[in-house]
Parts: C-alpha cells; structure tokens; sequence
C-alpha cells in the first residue's frame, strides 16, 4: 500500500538513524503486522496493544497529521 510507505519511510528517513536499538527493533517488528492493521492505527482506528508500536504511530500520526 502506497500510503503505509510513505508514513512509514517517514518515520524511517526522520527518525531511524537516531533512534536506540530498542526503537529500531520496534520498527522492524511494526512492519511485519498486516497492512489492514497498520493502517487503522495510522488512522486512529483502533490502537496496537504493543506499547512500541503505539510510540512510533504516534510519532508517524504527530509528523503527518495523519
């Protein structure tokens, strides 16, 4: 899906290369959920129960004003 990429490489040109390792492991596990579900919580429809992907969305939805 053309918008995931561009709101998630967003976050990935802005954010990965200062974020901890911690963070980076988030990424990596974020973008192996299903596409549906990645994007109703880009689009406040619902919320991951995994407290890292709640950060990052947030961050994505806060830069993007998605």
């Amino acid at each position: 899906m053309r918008e995931l990429d561009q709101l998630l490489g967003g976050w990935l040109d802005a954010r990965y290369a200062q974020a901890d390792e911690s963070a980076r492991a988030a990424f990596a596990d974020l973008l192996e959920q299903p596409d549906p579900e990645l994007w109703r919580w880009l689009q406040g429809d619902g919320a991951s129960s995994d407290a890292r992907f709640r950060r990052i969305i947030d961050e994505i939805r806060t830069r993007d004003r998605v």
